[in-house]
């Protein structure tokens, strides 16, 4: 299992220190919990932006079992936010002094943004840390096992408008999948799923654990996505390119 570093450890932090499970993990994640051992595969899934030594922050990938398999939870943003408002992305956040480690930051941003009883929530590994450049952030994406589920929702409307629970029968739909342009000339993948685009950094590190997961099938790489406007918000307010 992949070990998550202290925010104030050398920027190693893809080589991490989970306890492991008290309880074997169901079958259909044990694939994805081996691949976290993989290093270069960890790398790869980042390669195209790869932590530079930015300030530490982490999202949480939770990973469920519903009706129709495997899903997983995200957030959409409050449309308004100044910045990513009504984006799809993964409950995280900025790494706090008060904060274990990024395991801990990951799951207090998911407590904080969708409700989460963090008790039926068990981490397995990360992905190695990507940097955002527009944010200076290295984000460190923590990868768990959603044991037990709860009650969820958004404890503060201002920040978060929903909670959405994907299956990955409909993230990896061929039909749901393409690629996206932003006007600031960023390329990458895109998921068209209950009535939203995931894209951008959201995109990239969900892509990484399909394919970790083997849960990747194939897709036409070169249908092409429009970004929605309500998505685009940064450039209308004069605050730069929003590629998250």
């Amino acid at each position: 299992m992949g070990r998550v570093a202290r925010a104030d450890e050398p920027m190693n932090q893809h080589e991490q220190s989970l306890t492991p499970p008290t309880e074997e993990l169901p079958v259909w994640l044990q694939p994805l919990d081996r691949a976290l051992l993989d290093d270069a595969r960890l790398q790869r899934s980042v390669a195209l932006r790869p932590g530079i030594g930015g300030r530490a922050a982490a999202v949480l990938v939770l990973i469920g079992e519903g009706e129709r398999g495997p899903e997983i939870l995200f957030v959409e943003r409050a449309a308004t936010l100044r910045t990513h408002a009504g984006q799809i992305a993964f409950p995280g956040g900025a790494n706090e002094s008060t904060d274990l480690d990024l395991i801990a930051t990951a799951v207090r941003e998911a407590r904080e943004e969708a409700g989460i009883d963090s008790s039926g929530v068990v981490p397995i590994g990360a992905l190695p840390p990507a940097h955002v450049a527009v944010s200076g952030f290295d984000v460190t994406t923590v990868v768990a096992w959603w044991r037990h589920r709860g009650l969820i929702g958004p404890p503060d409307p201002r920040e978060v408008a929903s909670v959405v629970v994907v299956s990955v029968a409909d993230l990896t739909d061929p039909a749901n999948r393409g690629r996206v342009r932003h006007p600031s000339g960023y390329s990458g993948p895109g998921f068209e799923v209950a009535g939203h685009l995931i894209w951008g950094l959201t995109a990239h590190l969900l892509d990484g654990v399909l394919d970790l997961a083997g849960w990747q099938r194939p897709w036409d790489e070169q249908r092409r996505f429009d970004i929605p406007a309500r998505y685009l918000t940064d450039i209308s307010r004069g605050q730069g390119h929003d590629e998250h």
